[in-house]
């Protein structure tokens, strides 16, 4: 089994936000299996299926971006998953909006959300699948950035091109394994 995280902020109000790309992509995977969240587990919306004969378990935290570190806690120990089990789905500012970028192992990049998965699990090697968002033109405004809602535009290329691309990467994960 593999879990695949995909990160963002729980309630309607952060639904098709920048920082919610990595929901969004877990909420198309499912769909394209006839899945859903149903299921509240791990302080977070589950869904296990199988995807192209793989079983998955698709986890959306639900205790904000910043604390995503202990619901995946809680589901690799549960589970007992290695790090290499592990996919984590996210936006990347220091990408272009749309780019797709696979890394195993590494820092936090100063995302707060990969922050907390390293301080709570303590382990790096996991996989990390990063989707690009671009950045605003100024550092202060990234805050309303990430929360801001994708153009229309940004959203048919995330939607289209890039969980495309990232669909294909994590099926080359899957693979491996």
């Amino acid at each position: 089994m593999h879990l695949i995280v995909g990160l963002g902020n729980p309630g309607t109000q952060y639904e098709l936000t920048r920082h919610n790309v990595g929901f969004m992509f877990l909420d198309e995977i499912a769909d394209s299996s006839g899945a859903s969240f149903s299921q509240t587990k791990f302080n977070a919306q589950v869904s296990r299926l199988n995807w192209k004969g793989h079983d998955l378990l698709l986890l959306k935290p639900q205790t904000f971006m910043n604390l995503s570190g202990g619901s995946v806690l809680e589901a690799v120990q549960f589970y007992k998953l290695s790090p290499a089990q592990v996919i984590v789905v996210f936006d990347d500012l220091d990408q272009s909006s749309g780019a797709v970028r696979l890394r195993v192992g590494g820092g936090h990049g100063g995302h707060n959300g990969i922050r907390d998965i390293l301080a709570r699990w303590g382990q790096d090697a996991f996989y990390r699948l990063k989707i690009g968002i671009g950045k605003p033109e100024h550092k202060s405004a990234t805050a309303n950035y990430v929360l801001g809602k994708f153009s229309n535009e940004e959203l048919e290329n995330i939607k289209g091109n890039s969980f495309a691309t990232a669909r294909t990467r994590l099926e080359e994960i899957l693979k491996r394994s």
